[in-house]
């Protein structure tokens, strides 16, 4: 199943969300309208500075915080909060923060965890719900809340859609009642692989998206970057087990053509940054936040190599993140390939998945 819609539910809950950056401090705005939530960070001193002046000026800054979200700085207070009828935790770090931060759930009762972060585990090459499933096991029921949602657009209050893929039918349940309302639509999915692969490989094209934007290939360059980049996703998704109709909904083509073409996306940042020339540590350094498709680029590369997967354009970005390939040979390169080596039986020209 894949992208259905769940009924809304009312309750007020208790939520905790673990991780103070811009996604998750937009969360917690955003559930706090109708929940009683507590937003936690590694920094106590930051944690401090944000519950007096109720507002993330480092990530979100202009963002006022509703009431109901208190700001937590003990890390088992917390947990205790995310208990009762109804209670989630929500993993907020980036990918990179994914396993500490479980390394630190380890043998604690928690009800259920959902991860918020997109992307492979370099080291490893496995998506969140692998590292979830190594670190916690299977007692803990566990998803992935994922889909098109730029955070200064959701802490505002704009509308936005959602999936969360699971197993585990109830914690679905569970979340489409507490997250759905409002301006946020939540759809719930089982298709967890595909979700996850969406997501974090979504990030790479629109870095290549940003390079072609900043060097002023046009509008049907952009187009056919992002139809090129679903057909790699999909390749990649589908040989890793996600379904097909996935990555066609709103943790597919929904969140790539949003991290592709929005102003935004920190990611696309990233290739303009590249095609006027700018070193990467200057780019990184100058969005103050994690841009996952860097690493991840990397850690999908070398995933699509062992697994014989084709994935062109990932090659052109990670060649230019980390090669030393300059924006223009990379272009020149996709340019050149033979379409046909891209074609298969029975998919139309340029669109298929394979």
């Amino acid at each position: 199943m894949s992208d259905s819609p769940l009924k809304q539910g009312g309750a007020r809950r208790r939520i905790t969300v673990l991780g103070a950056g811009a996604w998750g401090t937009a969360v917690a705005i955003a559930l706090a309208q109708r929940h009683d939530v507590q937003l936690w960070g590694r920094n106590g001193a930051v944690m401090a500075a944000m519950a007096a002046a109720r507002d993330n000026q480092a990530y979100l800054p202009g963002c006022p915080f509703p009431p109901a979200l208190a700001v937590a700085g003990d890390f088992a207070a917390a947990l205790a909060h995310a208990h009762g009828a109804g209670a989630l935790l929500i993993a907020a770090c980036p990918v990179a923060g994914l396993r500490p931060l479980l390394e630190q759930l380890k043998g604690r009762a928690i009800p259920n965890i959902v991860w918020l972060c997109k992307g492979f585990e370099y080291d490893t090459g496995l998506l969140p719900h692998q590292i979830v499933q190594q670190v916690l096991g299977d007692t803990v029921a566990g998803g992935a809340l994922s889909g098109p949602s730029f955070a200064q657009e959701v802490a505002r209050g704009l509308p936005c859609a959602l999936t969360i893929a699971s197993d585990s039918a109830a914690l679905r349940e569970d979340v489409v009642a507490a997250v759905h309302g409002g301006n946020i639509r939540v759809y719930s999915s089982t298709d967890l692989v595909g979700v996850e692969v969406g997501g974090a490989v979504k990030n790479v094209l629109a870095i290549a998206t940003g390079v072609a934007d900043g060097l002023g290939l046009g509008l049907n360059a952009r187009a056919a970057l992002i139809t090129r980049g679903l057909a790699e996703i999909t390749r990649l998704g589908s040989t890793l087990g996600g379904q097909v109709e996935t990555f066609m909904g709103l943790t597919g083509m929904g969140d790539l053509i949003l991290t592709c073409t929005g102003d935004l996306s920190r990611n696309r940042r990233v290739g303009l940054g590249l095609a006027q020339g700018k070193p990467l540590a200057t780019i990184v350094g100058e969005l103050g936040h994690v841009a996952e498709g860097v690493p991840c680029a990397k850690a999908v590369r070398e995933l699509a190599r062992g697994l014989g997967v084709d994935m062109p354009i990932t090659n052109a970005v990670a060649g230019v993140l980390f090669d030393g390939d300059l924006p223009q040979a990379m272009v020149a390169r996709l340019l050149a390939r033979d379409p046909r080596d891209e074609m298969a039986p029975g998919l139309a020209a340029g669109g298929g998945a394979k």
